[in-house]
């Protein structure tokens, strides 16, 4: 006879999936990744969150058990993780998310959604609107209730393949490749960077049609264009536009010149490609 499981099980059970069903050597672990925040918060790690059990995490580890009075193993055992306080607690899958939720959950949610091309500024473990409106968008996203809550459904929707962009792109420059995307301090990147002189054309990743050109807060001077398939291409910190809004343009059609408006730090592109509002990592489509 079957037996019914709490739902605190089925959703761990859920996560536990989740967390197999991972490419860890591509995104890193959720868990670590809310490690890492629990030892930032406590100012023993100031590295990437990347989700990556490397040496700078395993020596904040170390000192942290250190200073509890702990055993320095580096093991994040039940000593470890309650030693912690509330950061510490609370495994992904063990309870409904919701606005006002703090603790390990919460990190691990803003790391994943942030994967799945949701990010929602800083990785904290801090419940609030920016983590809101990433889930609300990534329930729409994902066509399930919109109503901020991550509960299992939102976690099975997480053990879905990360998207990938139905249409094949071109390079919109050549470039060596800066920052990609990714994990970057405690926030994430959602594109690739190019550094190229100051003037470079920058070309149209695919044909499409111009539906921005202006200024958009820490992207600076902003192109983005709808192509078919529901993918959108956006290209930042631009010096120059070379293009109309409404317009249409074909595959490397110069769309305006590199720049460094906005929160650039020295000229470069910020190139970034959505599939029905997800950002993806470019390079996965690009040859």
């Amino acid at each position: 006879m079957a037996t019914c499981r709490p739902r605190s099980a089925l959703l761990a059970g859920v996560l536990a999936a989740l967390v197999l069903a991972t490419p860890a050597a591509a995104i890193g672990r959720p868990g670590v990744a809310a490690l890492q925040v629990a030892l930032r918060r406590h100012g023993l790690y100031g590295a990437t969150v990347d989700g990556m059990l490397g040496p700078a995490t395993k020596r904040a580890v170390r000192r942290f058990q250190q200073r509890a009075g702990l055993r320095p193993d580096g093991v994040v055992g039940p000593r470890t993780r309650r030693a912690l306080g509330r950061f510490g607690r609370h495994a992904i899958g063990s309870r409904p998310l919701a606005a006002g939720s703090t603790g390990w959950d919460v990190a691990e949610l803003q790391f994943l959604l942030a994967w799945h091309g949701f990010p929602s500024g800083a990785f904290d473990g801090q419940f609030a609107g920016h983590t809101d409106r990433a889930l609300r968008r990534f329930q729409r996203w994902a066509g399930l209730r919109v109503d901020g809550v991550a509960g299992a459904a939102v976690y099975s929707a997480l053990r879905r393949p990360l998207a990938r962009s139905p249409i094949a792109l071109a390079w919109p420059l050549h470039a060596a490749l800066g920052e990609r995307f990714g994990p970057r301090g405690d926030r994430f990147h959602a594109g690739v960077d190019l550094p190229a002189p100051l003037g470079t054309p920058v070309g149209a990743a695919a044909s499409g049609r111009v539906v921005f050109i202006g200024w958009a807060d820490g992207w600076g001077k902003l192109v983005a264009i709808e192509h078919p398939s529901g993918v959108r291409t956006l290209y930042a910190h631009l010096s120059q536009y070379a293009v109309r809004p409404g317009q249409s343009v074909s595959t490397g059609a110069i769309v305006g010149r590199i720049g460094a408006t906005g929160d650039a730090n020295g000229p470069h592109l910020h190139f970034e490609v959505h599939v029905r509002g997800a950002a993806i990592d470019p390079l996965t489509a690009l040859p």
